[in-house]
């Protein structure tokens, strides 16, 4: 029998089965396969130098040039995922605040839970030049209701939301009165905080965040004895 050559002039080989194309030859399932490792290197890349860069020059000093050289990557690439500066250094901030967000721990007290969330987060934003980052993009929010929306949504919220469980946790405990107004009581703990971080006037350090603690339970818990005054009071 004589065997025959395709037009590459190798013989060809029976199959059993259908046709399983080497790698490279098809297009539409392991081309996307191979290159999803290389844009998740490239996702990161561009993270990571945007990062370095905001906190080293600041906001308005950065560009998408400057990211994509750093970075070793294409303007086009950048684009492709963020449309502009700002919303690329909200996710460079968001992804560098994500390691230090612990979950809320149940320390038995309130004081205590606050002070588990309140002091890791104060020593991260101080350890480097968070602030004027942030203070760049809050000119942002409030002129772009856009890009405030996905602010609030990626900042603001993630850490109000862990804030609020140690309040309602305490509420269930008896620490708190059911009646607390748990919204105004995060900002009473946040408030202070961020004053301190934009502001710079005072040092945010672990003394400071537990005089905010204690002050603002001053301000939530009962006294000792208040509840009694309450009840013998005429017309109670």
């Amino acid at each position: 029998m004589t065997t025959q050559l395709p037009s590459s002039g190798r013989p060809s080989r029976a199959r059993s089965g259908p046709a399983v194309p080497p790698p490279g030859e098809d297009g539409t399932t392991r081309a996307p396969v191979r290159g999803r490792p290389r844009s998740e290197k490239a996702h990161k890349a561009i993270l990571d130098a945007a990062a370095e860069l905001l906190l080293a020059r600041g906001l308005s000093a950065v560009s998408m040039d400057a990211v994509a050289e750093r970075a070793g990557v294409s303007k086009a690439t950048i684009y492709r995922w963020w449309p502009t500066k700002e919303t690329l250094a909200l996710d460079a901030l968001y992804t560098e605040w994500a390691a230090f967000q612990p979950d809320p721990r149940d320390t038995g007290s309130l004081h205590g839970d606050l002070l588990a969330l309140l002091r890791p987060w104060a020593r991260a934003v101080r350890s480097r030049p968070y602030a004027r980052v942030i203070a760049a993009l809050l000119t942002v929010v409030h002129t772009d209701p856009a890009f405030a929306a996905e602010y609030h949504k990626r900042l603001v919220e993630p850490r109000r939301d862990q804030a609020r469980v140690l309040f309602r946790r305490a509420i269930e405990r008896g620490e708190i009165p059911a009646s607390t107004d748990i919204e105004v009581a995060v900002d009473l703990v946040y408030g202070p905080l961020w004053h301190r971080l934009l502001h710079g006037h005072l040092p945010l350090d672990d003394r400071f965040v537990r005089d905010v603690v204690t002050a603002a339970l001053n301000g939530l818990q009962p006294a000792p004895g208040h509840a009694a005054a309450q009840g013998n009071q005429p017309g109670r």
